[in-house]
Protein backbone atom coordinates (compact mmCIF):
# COMPACT_ATOMS: atom_id res chain seq x y z
CA UNK A 1 0.00 0.00 0.00
CA UNK A 2 1.39 2.91 -0.97
CA UNK A 3 1.70 6.17 1.87
CA UNK A 4 2.09 3.59 4.83
CA UNK A 5 5.51 2.87 5.86
CA UNK A 6 5.65 0.26 8.30
CA UNK A 7 8.67 -0.25 10.85
CA UNK A 8 9.21 -3.46 12.27
CA UNK A 9 11.39 -4.99 15.31
CA UNK A 10 14.13 -7.22 14.94
CA UNK A 11 11.79 -10.38 14.48
CA UNK A 12 10.18 -8.50 11.61
CA UNK A 13 7.37 -7.72 13.37
CA UNK A 14 5.17 -4.76 12.79
CA UNK A 15 5.49 -2.87 15.89
CA UNK A 16 4.41 1.17 14.14
CA UNK A 17 3.18 2.99 11.11
CA UNK A 18 3.68 5.82 9.38
CA UNK A 19 1.34 7.02 7.18
CA UNK A 20 0.95 9.64 4.39
CA UNK A 21 -2.23 12.08 6.13
CA UNK A 22 -2.25 13.88 2.73
CA UNK A 23 -2.66 10.62 0.88
CA UNK A 24 -4.74 9.17 3.69
CA UNK A 25 -6.77 11.54 5.48
CA UNK A 26 -9.53 9.90 5.61
CA UNK A 27 -8.16 6.60 7.48
CA UNK A 28 -6.51 8.67 9.43
CA UNK A 29 -9.87 10.16 10.61
CA UNK A 30 -11.24 6.63 11.12
CA UNK A 31 -8.24 6.07 13.22
CA UNK A 32 -8.92 9.04 15.49
CA UNK A 33 -13.01 8.41 15.59
CA UNK A 34 -11.89 4.97 16.86
CA UNK A 35 -9.45 6.21 19.34
CA UNK A 36 -12.16 8.71 20.71
CA UNK A 37 -14.55 5.98 20.88
CA UNK A 38 -12.57 3.71 22.91
CA UNK A 39 -11.58 6.47 25.21
CA UNK A 40 -14.72 7.13 25.82
CA UNK A 41 -16.10 3.88 26.68
CA UNK A 42 -16.22 4.17 30.27
CA UNK A 43 -18.44 6.81 30.13
CA UNK A 44 -22.24 6.93 31.30
CA UNK A 45 -24.86 6.98 28.71
CA UNK A 46 -26.80 9.21 28.60
CA UNK A 47 -31.45 8.29 27.33
CA UNK A 48 -31.83 9.93 24.03
CA UNK A 49 -35.06 11.31 25.49
CA UNK A 50 -33.09 13.04 28.08
CA UNK A 51 -30.70 14.40 25.50
CA UNK A 52 -33.87 15.35 23.04
CA UNK A 53 -35.35 17.37 26.09
CA UNK A 54 -32.24 19.19 26.82
CA UNK A 55 -31.44 20.71 23.02
CA UNK A 56 -35.21 21.56 23.01
CA UNK A 57 -34.83 23.30 26.29
CA UNK A 58 -31.90 25.44 25.08
CA UNK A 59 -33.50 25.70 21.51
CA UNK A 60 -31.17 24.04 19.56
CA UNK A 61 -33.70 21.79 18.48
CA UNK A 62 -37.11 22.04 17.92
CA UNK A 63 -40.43 19.90 19.38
Amino acid sequence: MTGIQFITDEKGRKTAAVIDLKKHKDLWEDIQDVLVSRSRGHEKSIPIGKVKADLIRHGKLRG
